[in-house]
């Protein structure tokens, strides 16, 4: 998957900011010869997953974390836990045998999704944002539920609908390929919900791990990527 990524993000510096080949390879650590094969290719040529991602220490514990930090919303602030205090507990009390560092990330993390931040809305020209609906339509006189891909540019209110019969990779993959055409380029960036269909997870320090046909989708037009907070619908217009 990191791969991928690398080819997007060298693919968008020479193509997009306008960086030489050679200077793509030295900001990126990688071969010139490398920076040419992954102009001439989207995606790794004959790319495989190895394996199934390794997942980390605390995987396990989050939930016991999270439902620490739920708790401690109906305490006094000077009664809530410290991050040192949750290790210690995940030690003590679960048998948590990983490092104090990435449970005080992780802790950090949650808390700051946790704050509510009210900032104005603003969409400069040529960004857009995407996401799936659902809908009733009639289609051969039957009422059947339809899944339509929306993509709209906020600052000028243009918008482009097209429906599927369900919401998969496939359809939202089309939907954008038809949109760009519809628009007539790609915009520099896009707004998604945490949609499974781009995001394979969300880190502990609020990083997003792309999935690997969204890695490609993006690799291959160029468009930047941005996320809403998980559950914030007031992040998007």
């Amino acid at each position: 998957m990191k791969l991928v990524e690398l080819y997007g993000r060298v693919r968008y510096a020479v193509r997009i900011e306008g960086i030489s080949r050679r200077e793509a390879a030295r900001r990126f650590g990688i071969d010139p010869r490398t920076v040419a094969k992954m102009l001439t290719f989207s995606v790794p040529p004959g790319y495989r997953r190895s394996g199934a991602p390794v997942r980390p220490k605390l995987d396990a514990f989050v939930g016991i974390i999270d439902r620490l930090l739920e708790d401690d919303k109906a305490r006094p602030v000077k009664q809530r836990h410290t991050s040192k205090r949750i290790f210690e507990r995940l030690r003590d009390e679960h048998g948590y045998d990983g490092g104090v560092t990435i449970v005080k990330d992780y802790v950090l993390g949650q808390r700051q999704r946790q704050r509510e931040v009210f900032v104005p809305l603003r969409h400069d020209p040529g960004h857009a944002q995407a996401d799936f609906g659902e809908a009733l339509a009639v289609i051969g006189g039957e009422e059947r539920k339809i899944h339509f891909f929306a993509m709209d540019l906020p600052h000028s209110d243009a918008g482009f609908v097209q429906a599927y019969p369900a919401e998969t990779t496939e359809a939202f993959c089309a939907g954008h390929v038809a949109a760009f055409a519809f628009f007539g380029g790609v915009p520099p960036s896009i707004l998604y919900d945490n949609t499974k269909l781009a995001v394979a997870r969300i880190l502990g320090d609020g990083r997003r791990q792309r999935t690997r046909v969204f890695s490609e989708l993006q690799s291959h037009y160029l468009f930047a990527d941005r996320f809403g907070r998980p559950g914030k619908g007031n992040d998007k217009g």
